[in-house]
């Protein structure tokens, strides 16, 4: 298919681009972006649609005189290609691109560097941006039994004063990599690194830290605050969360310090990412093929099933190629150890697949974790099967999703501030936690699946933190900070119930020291004061803390919670018991080394003390619901049955 340089409306282009004969002709199997050598760079650029592709070269990343413009040469499949002798590291560029007689000027898609902003692209020689010892970090060895997510913005991280985290290093990358961090310097009360090496947790997901648009990296940082989820650059670290931004290699560097650092404490890093959308429609891709990225409607203009302006276009080969490359390029370039996808269900559930496959290819690749929302922001154009809840059974066992089933079954729908869950006392409930702990194996409510594709959680970055839930449902007006014995307790309850779920576990940073943000549900441009981590909450709740603690130690000890096995559940059994207490039992897999043969787990969501008949044997009291480390002190054994708190799961191991 010759393409005819007569100018297309949108609805033409869509017709163009979803034709077979199109793709047959462009797709490009080939090396795009930089192609970086001491002795010149390659630079080659997908734009089949282009009248005339140009290069200006820059000295700096913003500003300064232009060194040239030179044009590229169009060869097969639309690729577009120069040759720029001799040594070109740290060279700034931007390409011209022609299309329909109108020129925009464009970063390059496949850009691993950038300048200040992310305007212009940068030639890098990687090699010189890795930090020492880089060649050897690898990604820690994580059995399903140890996994529990722990999510964070960079920013948010160590942006607190009282972090102890030195003042150039707040809400940067380098926080992560500061040593022996205390809560004002104290020397006691551990922070940042320190603290979540005392945690126990064995992943941190990373909120956004590709380049976005929404921060001004040209300026402090100080009164700016945005998550993230607006992607410029996928293939660049954001440069706010660097020391110096208008230096490309910087930020690439201390990006990979970063996860270094986290790997070395045995800590392996989840990327949030967001390729369903961009956070403009002028942006690198679609300003080099203009409507080809993004999914249209019939009369060619942008879908917008993201709710920010545009979707990408996930079913288009080149476009399926660009995600995988990036997942890729991550994973062996920054040695990340799971993706997070934003928007799961805007994607077509053949691309997933494809991702898991292209993952799996990689040495250790088949442990490098894949999960993602199974929604999407609106209504979308993506005549597929999407890589929904609904699509389950039709993902890779080894793609996970977050349960918003079990989110809302233990403390209530999150859109609705006053609707309460079990732990809040809703009528009926109890029915849905029996599933929650099954992962939903045993239930019609999902296709079938395995165990571990259930990511088990009650908050997240998104609406409301638990906290601020817990004390929506109790009052009217409440006082976020006060403290609240009740709340407290129904905050024990609801990590209960998730941690000893089958599934993936994961948390909300801050969930386990109450974490408060006033009761703003979507704080992701609220100021960073709002936003921050106070670490000085983490000391004032250390016995919550303590307790999350407890629970994921407990849990790494009864391997078979982690199972991948989608038949694990089967083992579970569950008590009659008065409503709307739950209970159950679920014995050890011979030779997992679990701690005990059995576990017991009782779930009282009531007020009011009682007491529940054991099953036959004895049982050592692990958890009562206000310690979580009970199993590690003098036995207390229990036959025949065994007292609930208020408020509580107890949690039992037979002897």
């Amino acid at each position: 298919m010759k393409l005819t340089m007569a100018a297309k409306t949108p609805a033409q282009w869509k017709t163009l681009f979803e034709n077979e004969p199109f793709h047959r002709e462009n797709y490009y199997t080939g090396p795009l972006g930089p192609d970086y050598t001491p002795g010149g760079t390659c630079l080659r650029l997908w734009a089949p649609t282009a009248e005339a592709v140009t290069v200006t070269l820059y000295h700096k990343g913003d500003g300064g005189a232009v060194l040239g413009t030179k044009p590229l040469v169009r060869g097969a499949q639309g690729v577009w290609s120069i040759w720029l002798p001799g040594e070109q590291h740290g060279r700034y560029y931007t390409f011209a691109v022609t299309v329909n007689g109108i020129t925009r000027e464009t970063g390059d898609p496949y850009a691993r560097a950038v300048g200040v902003n992310g305007v212009r692209s940068m030639i890098v020689d990687l090699a010189r941006t890795a930090p020492s010892g880089w060649e050897r970090d690898v990604r820690p060895a994580i059995p399903p039994a140890q996994r529990a997510v722990w999510e964070v913005s960079v920013r948010d991280f160590s942006q607190d004063a009282a972090s102890g985290v030195r003042p150039a290093w707040r809400g940067k990358y380098m926080a992560f990599t500061q040593q022996g961090t205390t809560l004002h310097g104290d020397g006691i009360h551990p922070t940042c690194l320190n603290y979540l090496k005392r945690l126990g947790v064995k992943y941190v997901q990373l909120m956004p830290i590709f380049d976005f648009g929404s921060v001004d990296e040209a300026k402090p940082l100080l009164r700016q605050y945005n998550w993230g989820y607006d992607p410029t650059n996928f293939n660049v670290p954001e440069g706010s969360y660097s020391t110096d931004p208008t230096r490309g290699e910087v930020r690439i560097r201390e990006c990979r310090e970063m996860i270094a650092a986290l790997h070395a404490a045995g800590i392996g890093v989840v990327m949030d990412v967001v390729y369903n959308h961009t956070y403009r429609t002028e942006n690198p891709l679609n300003n080099t093929v203009p409507y080809y990225f993004f999914r249209q409607n019939a009369d060619g203009s942008f879908s917008n099933g993201s709710g920010c302006g545009n979707e990408f276009a996930s079913e288009r080969p080149m476009a399926r190629r660009y995600l995988i490359d990036s997942i890729l390029y991550w994973a062996k370039e920054y040695h990340i150890d799971g993706f997070r996808f934003d928007l799961m269900g805007l994607y077509d559930a053949e691309s997933i697949n494809a991702v898991r496959a292209a993952l799996d290819a990689l040495p250790g690749g088949r442990d490098i974790l894949l999960y993602g929302e199974p929604w999407q922001g609106g209504a979308s154009q993506l005549h597929r099967y999407e890589a929904n809840k609904a699509n389950l059974a039709m993902l890779n066992e080894r793609v996970g999703i977050f349960c918003d089933d079990t989110r809302d079954a233990i403390k209530g729908g999150c859109f609705d501030a006053r609707e309460p869950g079990y732990v809040e006392g809703k009528p009926g409930s109890f029915w849905d936690i029996g599933a929650a702990v099954a992962a939903w194996c045993r239930s019609d409510r999902l296709p079938p699946h395995a165990p571990s594709q259930i990511v088990s959680y009650v908050s997240a970055h998104d609406n409301f933190t638990l906290w601020d839930k817990l004390l929506c449902v109790r009052y009217e007006k409440p006082e976020f900070t006060a403290r609240d014995t009740v709340a407290l307790a129904q905050n024990r309850l609801a990590a209960g119930i998730y941690l000893t779920s089958f599934g993936l576990p994961f948390m909300q940073a801050g969930e386990e020291f109450a974490r408060t943000k006033k009761g703003v549900g979507n704080s992701y441009r609220s100021s960073p004061a709002l936003n921050r981590l106070d670490w000085n909450r983490a000391e004032q709740y250390h016995a919550l803390v303590d307790y999350y603690r407890g629970l994921l130690a407990l849990r790494a000890a009864f391997p078979r919670l982690g199972s991948t096995d989608r038949h694990a559940p089967e083992a579970l059994q569950f008590f009659a018991l008065e409503q709307p207490l739950v209970g159950w039992t679920l014995p050890a897999v011979w030779g997992d080394g679990a701690a005990w043969s059995a576990l017991c787990v009782f779930y009282n969501p009531t007020e009011t003390a009682c007491t529940v008949p054991l099953p036959a044997g004895q049982w050592k009291l692990l958890s009562d619901g206000t310690s979580s480390s009970l199993w590690r002190g003098p036995s207390r054994i229990f036959t025949g049955n065994v007292p609930l708190a208020p408020y509580s799961a107890t949690i039992l191991g037979a002897v």
